[in-house]
């Protein structure tokens, strides 16, 4: 059975990595973080033990080592900026990783991470569930078999309310989140990266605390794109419907659905993981250079081919 431990035990998506350890018959030993929130530990790892000084969490992680119970894995959940950080100390540790996304904010950590797996020999794996995904992997069976001169148009609209506590928290500032497009969208520009391919064009259009937006070309997609936090840009159908959340990407004005099946997908991310089938650093590069090229663009401004949401922002 393999054993794990776990940076950033408190946040949202800590619970998914715990059932994702449970449900592949694997054991979480030892979990940390810096709030002791934690209760949730126990629906999945009673037994197991919890630090919230990172100094008494080490020697507890060596005292493993050194006694025959080494750790194999540490999963990281940790606040965005503090990827790199805790990523290099499990590799120094002696164990594989499997880290949040987005992997790392700056795309020149990612070569510092590679020279770290080389000298180790353990492997950074990092979560990027929506490529396993139903929709998206008939999606791009469906583009792979199609020449590769031809352009899709995409549009992607993800809107994710949040309240005032999220500017107050880390995610509210940009050097340690990444800003919107890095903390809500990361998942998405990896995902269009794998349907169609190579990286080409990115130009930003819009770039606030709750807005991004811009306008993106893949080897085989022209993609307009508009990310929002912001509860005022929810379009009345989720609205009515008590919704705070409202995705939407179509590909030559087609809806694809992908609404459902999100449940297991960190499951099954382990799996491969555990199997050595999962996506590593080079798998993480093109969405961590666009992210980096996003925060450092100057935004256009509003243009005729903006997102569609964008001409209902310009009267704000």
């Amino acid at each position: 059975m393999k054993q794990f431990a776990l940076i950033g035990a408190a946040g949202y998506i800590a619970p998914r990595h715990m059932e994702a350890i449970k449900k592949n018959h694997c054991e979480l030993t030892t979990a940390y973080d810096i709030n002791d929130s934690v209760g949730i530990i126990d629906s999945f790892f009673p037994n197991a033990r919890f630090f919230n000084e990172f100094e008494l969490f080490d020697r507890h992680i060596d005292h493993l080592s050194r006694t025959g119970n080494k750790i194999d894995y540490i999963s990281v959940c940790s606040p965005n900026y503090l990827h790199d950080a805790h990523i290099r100390y499990a590799l120094r540790s002696g164990t594989h990783v499997i880290c949040e996304k987005p992997l790392v904010l700056e795309v020149d950590k990612l070569d510092s991470l590679v020279a770290m797996e080389n000298a180790t020999g353990k492997k950074v794996n990092t979560v990027l569930q929506l490529r396993l995904h139903p929709a998206i992997i008939n999606l791009k069976n469906k583009v792979d078999k199609e020449p590769n001169d031809k352009k899709h148009d995409v549009d992607l609209t993800y809107i994710t309310a949040r309240g005032d506590w999220y500017q107050t928290s880390w995610k509210g500032d940009i050097n340690k989140s990444g800003g919107v497009a890095a903390n809500i969208g990361v998942h998405f520009f990896d995902m269009l990266h794998f349907v169609f391919g190579e990286l080409i064009e990115n130009n930003v259009h819009h770039f606030s605390k709750t807005r991004s937006s811009g306008y993106l070309e893949y080897q085989k997609a022209r993609v307009r794109w508009f990310l929002s936090i912001d509860a005022n840009d929810l379009p009345d159908c989720a609205i009515e419907k008590g919704e705070r959340t409202y995705r939407s990407i179509t590909v030559q004005n087609k809806e694809i659905e992908f609404s459902g099946g999100f449940n297991d997908l960190h499951n099954i991310c382990y799996q491969q993981i555990l199997e050595g089938r999962g996506c590593g650093v080079e798998q993480a590069r093109c969405s961590i250079q666009a992210l980096s090229e996003i925060r450092r663009k100057t935004p256009t401004g509003y243009t005729s081919d903006s997102h569609p949401f964008l001409r209902a922002l310009r009267s704000l």
